[in-house]
Parts: structure tokens; sequence; C-alpha cells
């Protein structure tokens, strides 16, 4: 009987590099996420407005989208990650900064709609996050995320043995799994006039756990591969208005219910027709044709 094992021997991969950065108010998080190759900044706070900013953004080839143009706003930001996504353009790295007060506008909108009760009101936020990062697993650029900084709170015994809680340092302040798509996760601070980047999660061997290294975009290109880094973004094309129609009129025709259709959605990392791959999609397609005629 054949075997049903689908595992194939490792191979290496040369992966777009998705990182977190996080630190308390000017430690140098934005000026040093501008600093790579053509960036994309998405500016939720409008700090990067002032002409420091706008003077390296130009020097880098990037382009800006602020408050004033819907940054804060979670659709707005879904859209622009899509087109990021799908489009041929000349960027090569997209930065939300900070992905902080988006959260924190839609846990306060929530809390008004369904109140704080037992945490309900992280549920939509929590999951519209999941889906921007699933999203940004895909897009074919360097991702790099900010977020505030927050007391890291863990539990702990006092002298008396009795339960705790004490901070260790900081963490970032955002959704709670954030750091769950990174490879690479820097807290940023400064040593005296110097920015300073300590690894607090990695899957990169050039950035050990732990290690504190000049925080700039030299250090980080050196380590990481410039050729990488500054690659030419390749769009993914996606499912276009006539698959959509026909996915859609053969699920209504066949009665596929939810929870296959879900199943096909996860394993193409979309939450719905519109963001699946033309390529994808078009099997989909095929597949439910073939039940038609079977």
């Amino acid at each position: 009987m054949a075997s049903k094992l689908k595992a194939k021997a490792p191979e290496e991969t040369t992966k777009r590099l998705k990182c977190l950065f996080y630190g308390t108010a000017g430690s140098g998080k934005t000026t040093a996420a501008i600093q790579f190759p053509k960036p994309y900044l998405i500016d939720t706070e409008g700090g990067a407005e002032n002409a420091e900013y706008v003077a390296k953004l130009r020097a880098a080839g990037g382009s800006y989208l602020g408050p004033r143009e819907g940054a804060t706003d979670f659709d707005v930001l879904l859209e622009q990650v899509t087109a990021l996504l799908s489009e041929k353009h000349d960027y090569r790295t997209l930065i939300i900064d900070p992905l902080t007060v988006v959260y924190n506008e839609m846990l306060e909108r929530s809390a008004d709609k369904v109140g704080t009760d037992y945490g309900k009101h992280k549920a939509e936020p929590d999951r519209k996050i999941k889906h921007l990062l699933t999203l940004l697993t895909r897009v074919d650029m360097n991702v790099i995320i900010t977020s505030h900084a927050k007391p890291n709170w863990v539990r702990a015994k006092d002298a008396k043995g009795k339960e705790t809680v004490i901070s260790e340092g900081n963490t970032f302040d955002c959704y709670g799994r954030l750091d769950y798509l990174f490879d690479l996760v820097i807290e940023v601070g400064k040593r005296g006039k110097d920015r300073v980047g300590t690894v607090r999660k990695t899957r990169i061997a050039a950035f050990p756990e732990g290690e504190v290294f000049p925080f700039n975009y030299s250090e980080m290109a050196d380590r990481y591969g410039a050729v990488t880094i500054e690659a030419e973004a390749k769009p993914e094309s996606l499912a276009t208005p006539d698959q959509i129609a026909e996915a859609e009129r053969l699920v209504k025709l066949l009665n596929i219910q939810p929870d296959m259709t879900d199943k096909w959605f996860a394993k193409a990392q979309a939450e719905s027709w519109v963001e699946m791959p033309a390529d994808t999609i078009g099997k989909c397609i095929e597949y439910m044709r073939k039940q038609i005629t079977a």
C-alpha cells in the first residue's frame, strides 16, 4: 500500500525579514525602521511627518501614509496590505509604526459595544489582528511592526513564599500573540547616545537570543543579508471576480458546508475567496466541478 506520509527532506529557503521592534518612546524604533530600503511607512501616530523623518524617507525612496490618510483605521490598513501583496510596486519594506495605536482603538470601540467582562472586548480585535498577521506572512516584502513597550508582569514568590507579581523588564504593548508571527523580536533601547537592540526572540542564527547589538540598518543587513532584504517584491495574483462568482455558485449548488470552505481558506492563509491566490481558487473550482460530473 502506498504511504500517506507527506513530509519531505528539509531544504533551506530564502525568507523576507519579518520582525517586531518594541521599546519606550524615543528609543529609535522608527529611525531604524525607515533606514530599510524603499520603505512603505504606515504611521499611526503622525510622528514621521516631522522634517527629520521626511528627509530620511525620501533618501530611502520611501512613501508615507499617516493618520490623515486613515493609517489608524484597521480597514484602511488591511486594504493597504492587500494592495502591497497583489500589486506590482517598487517598495521593499512595509512598516506599521506602531501597531499599538490601531489595536488599542479597536479595543476601545469593542469595549463600548460588549463591555470588558472576562476580557470579551478582546475577541474581535484579536481576530482582526490575527487576520492581518496572516496576510503579512504572504507579502513578499520585509515587514517591520513596531510597538510601544509596557512592564512585563510575571508571577513570583516573595521572601515569605507567598505568590506575588513582579515586573521583569518590558514587553510589547499590543495583541498578546503578536510575537508568534515574527522570526525576530527586538527590544530597542538607549545606552548613552547609542541605540542598541536586545534580541528577545529569534529563529535566525545571526541574531542569538539575548544578544545586545548596535541597532541600525547596516548592522541588520550585514547579519541577515542585504541581497535578501533589498530584493524586488513579487506580487501575488489574487482571485478574479469571475473566479469568486464561480466558486460561490458551485458552493451553493453543491451545498458545500462552511467547515470545508474554512479548511480551504485556512490552507490558503486567506479569510475569504477575495484573498485567495488565483491558482488556489482555480484548484477549488476544478475540484467542485468534478463533484458535479462524478
